[in-house]
This record gives structure tokens, C-alpha cells and sequence, in this order.
């Protein structure tokens, strides 16, 4: 697993509860109607001195936290999902009993970390690709927008998303379509396409693809990219953690679970 540190020594500390106050006004998980609970999803210790952060709540990422010493995991994606089986078995179990025996935080915040305007996967995706946003749409402006100062192709983009997120990405639709509006919205939003066409964008990003998306893209003429779930949302994570040890102090890691998806 990688690993980078947003802040060393002086091992400062705060509570659980000063925590949660700080994310709670700062990403107002309130505004959202969401898939999952957002915010203190598992209560572990009251004092925090070491945070690791990461794109999932993964057994691979509790026990990397745990090897550190680490007391709070923050996450992107939690637990709790709407419609699955609430029952505590199996690898629910498993996960749930690795945050409790180590005494681990879990705090997660899936859309308003999406969406938050200057930490939000969006917004940091579009930093690391050079993509100033120019304005948003859709449901909580999860659509973001940039209008580049003059059209590349396509070839041009694939390669400057391979560059910064190190994976290959997969393009259907228009394949010759010149780009100059690009349009995205990180991780499992595919289906954000048509919102994308209505905002005359010459290619819209995403993290993963559906069966349909192909026939879309290419019915209306527009380029769709499929640049990888996880590989788009490694950032606004990474920038909150930043933000924690910026604000109090204490000892923040990103850790890195990767994903091929």
C-alpha cells in the first residue's frame, strides 16, 4: 500500500466529538439525501492523535490502520448502504469487528465529499488534471464543467488522464469529436451522461461504464470516458485529511487500498 503523510510531529490531539463538529460544518452532510449515513459511522476512541485516510473502508485499509497505530479511518466510501442486507455476518462482520476490538473511528462521507467545492473529488480531480471548473449541473452541482481555452483530441486527453491517474482509459461514443467542453463527475456516475449532453459537453468523465453508456455516447455524438472509480476519487479524500491536519495538528495519513475498477 502506498502511504503519504499530511502532517508529522508535535503529536497533537483532539476529541471525537471536536472531529465530527469540525466535518459537520464544514461538509454539511445535512444537504444530502445520500445512499449511506454520512459522517461518525462507527465510535471508537475519544481522544484522536492518528487519522488515516482512504477511498474505502476496506479490511485492508482497517488493518493498515491498525499496523500504524492509527485510532480514526476516514473514509469516502463506508458502510451502511441503502438496501443491503443489514444482517452482521460474514465480511460485515469481520470489518465491524476490526474497527471495535482496535477501538477504530470510522467517519465516511460519501456525496458531500463529491461535492464539496474546494475539497470535493470534482473539484480535486479536476486540480490534478489542470481543469479549472467553470461551472457545475445536475443534483447538488455533482456535474462539473471546464471550457478549455482551445480543442484537443482526443488522444491528447486519453494520454493526460493516463499520465496523472496511471491507468488506461476506455473511450466510446464520437472518437473524432474535437474537445473543447469537458465535463465530470467522479466515481459510479455514468448515468450523469445525459446531463453532460444537455450541457453541450464535447465528452463527459466518469469513473465506470454501463452497457448503455456505449449506445448513448454514441447516439449523441459525444465522447464518454471510463477512467476508473477508485482512480478518480483519490483526492478529495487525501485533501480533507490535509485540511484535519492543517486546522488541528494531529497525525494524518493517506493510505492507498488500490482498485482496478
Amino acid at each position: 500500500m502506498k502511504t503519504s503523510k499530511a502532517a508529522k510531529a508535535p503529536r497533537a490531539q483532539i476529541t471525537r466529538g471536536e472531529l465530527n463538529r469540525f466535518l459537520e460544518n464544514l461538509l454539511e452532510p445535512a444537504r444530502f439525501k445520500d445512499y449511506c449515513p454520512n459522517g461518525l459511522q462507527v465510535e471508537g476512541a475519544n481522544q484522536i492523535r492518528h487519522i488515516v485516510t482512504g477511498v474505502t473502508a476496506s479490511q485492508a485499509l482497517l488493518r493498515a490502520a491498525i499496523e500504524r497505530g492509527a485510532d480514526t479511518v476516514l473514509v469516502h466510501h463506508g458502510y451502511f448502504w441503502r438496501g443491503e442486507d443489514a444482517c452482521v455476518v460474514g465480511t460485515k462482520r469481520s470489518r465491524l469487528a476490526l474497527l471495535i476490538e482496535n477501538n477504530l473511528n470510522l467517519f465516511a462521507y460519501h456525496l458531500p465529499l463529491d461535492a464539496h467545492k474546494e475539497l470535493g473529488n470534482n473539484t480535486q480531480l479536476g486540480l490534478k488534471m489542470g481543469w479549472r471548473v467553470t461551472g457545475t449541473m445536475g443534483e447538488y452541482g455533482l456535474v462539473a464543467i471546464c471550457d478549455l481555452p482551445a480543442p484537443i483530441s482526443l488522444a491528447a486527453l486519453g494520454l493526460q488522464i493516463k499520465r496523472k491517474l496511471a491507468r488506461e482509459p476506455l473511450a466510446v461514443g464520437d472518437l473524432t469529436r474535437p474537445i473543447r467542453r469537458i465535463a465530470w463527475c467522479t466515481g459510479g456516475a455514468q448515468d450523469y451522461l445525459e446531463t453532460a449532453i444537455a450541457a453541450q459537453a464535447d465528452v463527459f468523465i466518469s469513473g465506470e461504464i454501463s452497457e448503455r453508456t456505449t449506445h448513448l455516447a454514441r447516439e449523441a455524438g459525444v465522447i464518454y470516458i471510463s477512467a476508473g472509480h477508485h482512480a478518480t476519487e483519490l483526492f478529495g479524500v487525501a485533501a480533507l485529511g490535509e485540511r484535519i491536519a492543517q486546522e488541528f495538528g494531529v497525525l494524518v495519513e493517506f493510505v492507498d487500498d488500490p482498485n482496478p475498477v
